[in-house]
């Protein structure tokens, strides 16, 4: 009897060890995520969601180098028309199909083809895909292509089951299947996503939790209490005003990293109804909005002067920043005269702003500025969803909206201000911006390429289809029992050799 007392003992031991081993990742979102499937998605928070369900062909590392992920080697050719790439081996999705190199033909094929994606323009320099046998693809480019391996370090390179992609469609995004070190198991909209550990991955062992729950929760105040009750984990953009609250709290670390991206207002320039306004149709009304604006202030004001302010895709830091156009000094009595000539003294306009607490407070501060010009700008509050959506169908006026930022300038630009591209949603169109713009793509020359970005930046930044405001630092505040770890200038949420203590 002792011994079978004993044995049930002992059982139980085990069976509450292994419970307590069981590690639950929960993750504070700033807004919902919008389609999950690589191929279609374009917010911020649906990258880093993606970071943990989907694995890519190559990434970024803390240098900004590109490593290798699910290619281990690559090669261009003399002339830059050719990419081979080696797999890896030992790979599957988490249907169980095996990643071969057909398989990554199928993803960037669907990439190019696919009518809802929106990677077309990121990696419209392939023009054929090769399977060179089971484990090589070659990517035969249209032209040399400077920034194509960096846009495969992001969604463009994320590989999706082709069995789940050919049986769903564009409906993947309801259920994604990938190859990450975690797979999908809900999602409930505007509450909740879960992943779970994906048992067959094939770096599992630095992966530690068994699930992953990414809560989206827009107001930063609500999003930061939850971290102070245990209910979170972890958090991503923390405001630069709650930086000495979380420093104060010795349950809570907080870190921080200047981003690659930018915050900007977007201006519908278009030929839609909404566009047909004295915004969209007159640039002096547009360079009077930008010079009621004073950057410094702004920062000051909302960020405690922590952000980089800034008027490019780029940073000033950055080597691609046009330094023949910096930023514009707040000029109240110009931008008066300004809308005088142009016939609107008393300029009204809309503005629609995602419903979260950083940026709402962003949009009252500039309507401050701009009031001083007889500027009236109406704050449109709306769902971060929604916002985009109507970016989408071009019903707005103006938007406030941000860029998380890529490693090469290209991926800041091009998609947003050439036309025709698939977030040119101001429909910003100029000859010469998108000549300069596609040759700064041909040449892996980087002095030529900045010559070519200045040019287009010199252009496109008296029209104004964008007003670029600042950059921002990625604020990621976590519980102290997270250990591993390292905020990345990408702002991606990478969860290797990570793990609750």
């Amino acid at each position: 009897m002792r011994s079978r007392f004993s044995l049930l003992i002992g059982a139980a031991a085990l069976t509450f060890a292994g419970a307590a081993q069981a590690q639950h990742l929960r993750i504070g979102l700033a807004e919902d995520p919008d389609l999950l499937d690589p191929h279609q998605a374009r917010t911020f928070v649906g990258r880093l969601v993606f970071t943990a369900l989907c694995d890519k062909l190559v990434d970024i590392d803390a240098n900004l180098k590109i490593v290798p992920r699910l290619a281990t080697e690559w090669s261009v050719s003399e002339d830059g028309k050719t990419v081979t790439m080696k797999l890896r081996h030992g790979v599957t999705f988490h249907d169980g199909e095996k990643f071969d190199a057909a398989a990554a033909k199928f993803n960037l094929e669907r990439a190019l083809t696919l009518p809802e994606s929106r990677r077309k323009s990121e990696i419209a320099a392939i023009a054929t895909v090769d399977a060179v046998d089971d484990y090589t693809i070659r990517l035969n480019l249209k032209e040399p292509s400077s920034p194509l391996l960096s846009q495969l370090t992001d969604r463009a390179g994320m590989m999706v089951s082709p069995k789940a992609a050919k049986e769903l469609g564009a409906n993947l995004a309801n259920k994604p299947v990938c190859s990450g070190p975690f797979k999908f198991v809900e999602r409930v909209q505007n509450d909740r996503i879960v992943l779970e550990r994906f048992a067959n991955y094939w770096d599992k062992d630095k992966y530690h939790f068994d699930k992953v729950t990414f809560q989206p929760i827009p107001d930063a105040t609500v999003r930061l209490a939850n971290l102070q009750s245990g209910q979170l984990d972890m958090l991503e953009r923390l405001l630069p005003t709650d930086i000495a609250a979380v420093k104060a709290d010795k349950r809570l670390n907080l870190q921080a990293i200047t981003s690659l991206g930018y915050a900007s207002f977007s201006i519908n320039v278009g030929n839609t109804p909404r566009a047909n306004t004295p915004v969209g149709k007159d640039p002096r009304v547009r360079e009077a909005i930008e010079l009621s604006i004073d950057r410094e202030i702004l920062n000051q004001v909302v960020f405690n002067g922590e952000f980089t302010v800034g008027n490019q895709p780029v940073a000033p830091t950055n080597p691609f920043y046009a330094k023949t156009m910096p930023v514009p000094k707040r000029d109240v009595a110009k931008a008066k005269e300004l809308l005088k000539a142009a016939g609107v003294p008393n300029l009204s306009f809309e503005m629609q702003v995602p419903n979260d607490t950083q940026q709402t407070q962003v949009a009252q501060v500039l309507q401050g500025m701009m009031r001083e010009a007889g500027i009236d700008m109406k704050i449109v509050s709306i769902e971060f969803a929604t916002a985009l959506q109507n970016q989408t169908k071009r019903d707005y006026v103006t938007s406030l909206i941000g860029w998380s930022g890529r490693p090469d300038p290209d991926g800041n630009i091009h998609v947003f201000l050439h036309t025709g591209a698939p977030l040119d949603e101001t429909d910003y169109s100029n000859a010469d911006v998108d000549k300069h713009l596609d040759a700064a793509r041909t040449t892996y020359d980087v002095a030529k390429r900045q010559e070519h970005y200045t040019k287009a930046a010199e252009q496109y930044l008296k029209d104004r289809p964008i007003i670029y405001l600042y950059h921002v630092k990625w604020l990621f505040a976590h519980s102290t029992k997270l250990a591993g770890f390292k905020a990345s200038t990408d702002g991606m949420i990478r969860l290797e050799n990570v793990k609750l203590q």
